[in-house]
């Protein structure tokens, strides 16, 4: 059983970055109809909704786009932010999904940006507080460990709304801007692609939890 949950720990995390690699990769070599970089749609979409002010970045990395709530900043790697492919078109529209939710205040946005820091910094020790536990046999800070663990599912559990509905609000603000004519399936499979590895990551979580109370 054990070793049943350690490969669905690794397996499912894997099998999702593969699946959204494949799909970015076949989506970013199709031209979008209309030759727009992503940094044009996400600029379009914004000005749409009124955040004329906000900025869009170029960064470093692949797939490292994101919007930052505090500086109020969309971040599109060099791939998405200059090309004018499908997949550029996806992502930009998804990162812009996330700075609508923030000026309408979306529920699980704020939760999660309240609650990142402290999960950031707690999930960095939780694998030191159960080791510890195990080493001198201090059974209080195994289940220490366990809670804290339980605080990254908690975090990946709310992620995964905030996700799907940026997705969701990306395929409506591309319909209404008619940016997406005829190439509304292509663009919906990078979007889930990607909203599959945070299912698959929330899944992992869970199971590493179940694992460990297990162990105990």
């Amino acid at each position: 059983m054990d070793i049943i949950l350690i490969l669905l720990i690794i397996g499912l995390p894997l099998l999702a970055q593969i699946f959204i690699k494949i799909s970015y990769e076949n989506n970013s070599r199709i031209k979008n109809s209309k030759e727009l970089t992503g940094y044009d749609v996400a600029r379009k979409i914004l000005d749409k909704n009124g955040l004329n002010d906000l900025l869009i970045v170029e960064t470093n990395g692949y797939l490292t786009d994101h919007y930052d709530p505090n500086r109020k900043v969309i971040k599109l790697s060099k791939n998405i932010y200059g090309n004018d492919t499908i997949s550029s078109m996806a992502v930009a529209a998804h990162e812009v999904g996330h700075a609508i939710q923030d000026k309408e205040g979306y529920f699980f946005l704020r939760l999660r940006t309240f609650i990142f820091p402290i999960v950031s910094f707690i999930s960095r020790m939780s694998w030191l507080v159960i080791l510890i536990g195990f080493f001198f046999e201090i059974v209080n800070a195994i289940y220490l460990g366990i809670i804290i663990i339980s605080a990254s599912v908690i975090f990946e559990l709310v992620t995964l709304p905030v996700e799907i509905n940026a997705s969701k609000r990306a395929i409506k603000e591309l319909n209404s801007l008619n940016l997406i004519t005829g190439e509304e399936d292509k663009v919906k499979n990078v979007l889930t692609a990607a909203a599959l590895t945070y299912v698959a990551g929330t899944l992992a979580e869970i199971l590493q939890l179940i694992r460990l109370i297990g162990i105990l």
